[in-house]
């Protein structure tokens, strides 16, 4: 699945202070080996070069409620 700019997203990578939070695709750039990878907004900070596979889609009623803020 792939995820355009405003869309909200659960990042899943152990490795990252946000790993399990969600947040909003702010940018979207693609290699010139054809991968997707994307910068990802959180309330205190962002995340970039993250691989689509780190990515869920978040629930509807956690996007307006982030929307809401």
């Amino acid at each position: 699945m792939s995820f355009e700019e405003d869309d909200h997203v659960v990042l899943h990578d152990e490795h990252s202070e946000f790993d399990g939070e969600t947040g909003t695709v702010t940018q979207t750039m693609e290699s010139m080996f054809g991968d997707v990878t994307y910068t990802i907004s959180f309330e205190d900070g962002q995340e970039a070069g993250v691989p689509e596979d780190a990515l869920e889609a978040a629930d509807e009623d956690v996007a307006a409620e982030d929307d809401e803020e």
